[in-house]
C-alpha cells in the first residue's frame, strides 16, 4: 500500500472519543485476537487483499497495528 492511502469508507472515526476508554478497548481486542488463535481469524476476505490465511491475517494485524501505534507515537 502506498503512503497516505485513503481510509476505507465507513471506517473513519468522525466523533470525539475518550482516549483511555479506546485504549482499554484496543487492549481487550488484541487479547481476544491472540487468545482465539488461528481458529479465531475471520474467513471473510479483506477489503483490499482478498482471502487471507490465519497466518496472513495475524501478520497483517501486527503490521497494521504497529503502523498506527507508530503513527501516533504510542
Amino acid at each position: 500500500m502506498r503512503k497516505n492511502s485513503p481510509t476505507v469508507p465507513g471506517l473513519e472515526v468522525e466523533d470525539e472519543r475518550d482516549l483511555e476508554a479506546e485504549r482499554r478497548r484496543l487492549c481487550g481486542l488484541i487479547d481476544r485476537f491472540a487468545a482465539a488463535g488461528p481458529a479465531g481469524c475471520t474467513t471473510h476476505p479483506h477489503s483490499f487483499f482478498g482471502r487471507l490465511t490465519p497466518q496472513e491475517w495475524s501478520a497483517w494485524m501486527y503490521k497494521h497495528l504497529d503502523h498506527h501505534l507508530r503513527q501516533f507515537g504510542a
